[in-house]
Formats: C-alpha cells, sequence, structure tokens
C-alpha cells in the first residue's frame, strides 16, 4: 500500500483540549491548567472555618444559610437542654460536601461559652491555644522524616466574629479578642442581627467600627499589606469598605425554612409585618460576605493561612528551638539526652546542619 493510501487515524483527543496539530508553533504550556484542574479535582478541598460570638447572635443559622444545608454543630447535634458552658469549649464537626463535581470537607468550628460569662477576662486563651495546636500538629507532621504524601490540614483557615448590635461601638472584649487574634487567623467581623438597627445607626455603627479598628490596629481580612497587584487592591478596596453586616433573624429556623431557607421573617411580637430577604443586597450583605467566604476569596484565604499565619507560627517554634533537630519521637531512645545533657550524635559523629529541636508541645502563639 503506498504512503498517500494509508487510512489516517487521528490521535484521541482529550476531554477539554484543542487540536493544536496544524500550529508548530504551539509548545503545550497552557496544558498545565487542565493537568492542575484534573488534580485538584482528585484532591478534593479543605475548609476550616470558625464561628465565635455570644450565644443568640446568630452563628448556627449562618452557616447553615452560607452553605444551604444544615453544617452547624447545634443543626447535627441538637441538644434542646444545652446549657452555657462555666468555660469556653470548642467543638468542631466536618462535612463532605460536593457540588457539579468538586469535593470538599467542610469544618465548622464553634466556640460555646464565649462571652457568655459575667467575667469574660482572658475568654479569647482557649480559642488562641487551639488555633497554635493546629499549627504545632500540621508542624510536627511537616518534620517526620517519612511524613504523608498529603498532610491533613486542621488549620483554622478562617474565623468570623459576630459583633452584637449595640449600635454604639465596640466593647473591649471585642477589641482585646480581634487585636490578638488577627496576628494569627484570618478574622472577618459581622455585625449580627443588623435588622434592629435602622438603617443610619447601621451606617453610623459601620463607621464607629472602622475607626475603632484602625485606632487599635486590628487588620482584619482582607489585610491591605498582602494585596499582590492593583487588581487585587481594587477588589479588596471594595470589599473593605463593606463592613459585613449580616441579617439573620431566628425565624429562620421556623417551618419557613424548610420552603425557603433564604427569606426570614422580621417579628414583631406574633404579627409578620416584613419579609427579609438574606440574598438580597438591598436588605443585607450577607450575599457579599458568602462571595468573600467561598466564591471569590476562598483560596486566597487559604494561602494567607499558610504562607503568613502559620509560617509565621513555624519560624517562631524553629527559633525557639535553638537550632537543634531529632527526628525521632518523644521517648524513642535516641532522643534521650547522655548523662552530661547532650544528645547522641548521628552515625559518623556528622552534626545535622540547619536542623531544629523536635516539637515536643505547643506553646501560646501570642504576640
Amino acid at each position: 500500500m503506498s504512503e498517500s493510501a494509508k487510512p489516517h487515524h487521528p490521535n484521541p483527543q482529550g476531554k477539554g483540549e484543542k487540536n493544536h496539530g496544524s500550529d508548530f508553533s504551539y509548545v503545550g504550556i497552557d496544558a498545565i491548567l487542565e493537568q492542575m484542574r484534573r488534580k485538584a479535582m482528585k484532591q478534593g478541598f479543605e475548609l476550616n472555618i470558625m464561628v465565635v460570638g455570644q450565644s443568640g447572635l446568630g452563628k448556627s443559622t449562618l452557616m447553615n444559610t452560607l452553605f444551604k444545608s444544615k453544617v452547624s454543630r447545634k443543626s447535627v447535634q441538637p441538644n434542646p437542654e444545652e446549657r452555657i458552658p462555666k468555660t469556653i469549649e470548642i467543638k468542631s464537626i466536618s462535612h463532605d460536601i460536593e457540588e457539579k463535581g468538586v469535593r470538599m470537607k467542610l469544618t465548622v468550628i464553634d466556640t460555646p461559652g464565649f462571652g457568655d460569662q459575667i467575667n469574660n477576662e482572658n475568654c479569647w486563651k482557649p480559642i488562641m491555644k487551639f488555633i497554635n495546636d493546629q499549627y504545632e500538629a500540621y508542624l510536627q507532621e511537616e518534620i517526620h522524616i517519612n511524613r504523608k504524601k498529603r498532610i491533613p490540614d486542621s488549620r483554622v483557615h478562617c474565623c468570623i466574629y459576630f459583633i452584637p448590635p449595640t449600635g454604639h461601638c465596640l466593647r473591649p472584649l471585642d477589641v482585646e479578642f480581634m487585636r490578638r487574634l488577627s496576628k494569627v487567623v484570618n478574622i472577618v467581623p459581622v455585625i449580627a442581627k443588623a435588622d434592629t438597627l435602622t438603617l443610619e445607626e447601621r451606617d453610623d455603627f459601620k463607621q464607629t467600627i472602622r475607626e475603632e479598628l484602625r485606632a487599635n490596629g486590628i487588620d482584619v481580612y482582607p489585610q491591605k499589606e498582602f494585596d499582590e497587584d492593583a487588581d487585587d487592591r481594587m477588589i479588596n478596596d471594595k470589599i473593605r469598605r463593606i463592613a459585613g453586616d449580616v441579617v439573620l433573624e431566628d425565624a429562620l429556623r421556623s417551618t419557613c425554612e424548610q420552603h425557603c431557607p433564604s427569606v426570614a421573617l422580621l417579628r414583631n411580637g406574633k404579627r409578620n409585618i416584613a419579609l427579609l430577604q438574606v440574598e438580597n443586597i438591598a436588605h443585607c450583605e450577607f450575599a457579599y460576605l458568602r462571595d468573600l467566604l467561598i466564591r471569590t476569596h476562598m483560596q486566597n484565604i487559604k494561602d494567607i493561612t499558610g504562607s503568613i499565619h502559620y509560617e509565621t507560627y513555624r519560624v517562631r517554634r524553629l527559633n525557639e528551638s535553638n537550632g537543634h533537630f531529632s527526628p525521632h519521637p518523644p521517648g524513642h531512645p535516641a532522643a534521650q539526652p547522655k548523662a552530661n545533657g547532650q544528645h547522641e550524635e548521628q552515625a559518623g559523629g556528622a552534626a545535622q546542619p540547619n536542623g531544629v529541636a523536635a516539637l515536643h508541645e505547643a506553646r501560646s502563639h501570642e504576640m
């Protein structure tokens, strides 16, 4: 059979790939995007959100509305006899969510008891310790010689802080919490139940909050110093002008929730006087908050957690370890000190360069 008579069998094309056979200048570098997409789809994603605020501010309702399903701890593990704990508790619950083939492990971390006591002094400490414990667990996994191919990520990516709708100013508790926690986690403050304020009161309250945050040196997400370029700055400046106020009423848990979960009923006694549409930006700014956390900045929130907050913790912990590294877990004979207080050297007597000591216990990451 002659060369021209042989049948032509075209090369099979992958899904989403273009045929560049006639384009001899084409290299194929852009195909990396499709490769990354396929890999990410296989691995799935993780998102860990912490909600902090007094009881009754709508934390569970907000989380359920954000993800349009019952993801809050109270929704999954209802306990009608639950009392306000005497001390702050940290409780988390995880869900596997899938949308259009994209899988995500969502962990919602609740802090019952925060701000509910008469004396709330140092009530931020258990939350700070929990966040640092997650950084420590990740660091311990990283320094293992035979570490896992993919380290489980339990680090808190975002903390949503609920501000009571007082209409006056931030409480000392609000200022102290955000001042300390903003250095170790991405904080997104929201005005809870903003429908209890008039429009004028709400705008004044938001302006007061901005001024107090600036006066106390509190950087909430998205932080100006992390804007990478002019486009980021333009988008984030728009977000920063919106102090995300959330209109959510307990009526969301009523029968209305079964039929129209995106609508909250504003009640005056037993008489319904108005309907508030949660996703209507004319009624509240919930849609902006949802877009920030999920649709536009989710990956950026995770990137800042890993490259800024966790990296700050990691550097500090390694500096504290005085430059000595023990690859053995606590209790291992090779990790025990000699009688003179010196550790065993490696075979051959060579010390490990650029090492760090075994990190055995979590330390507070206070600034």
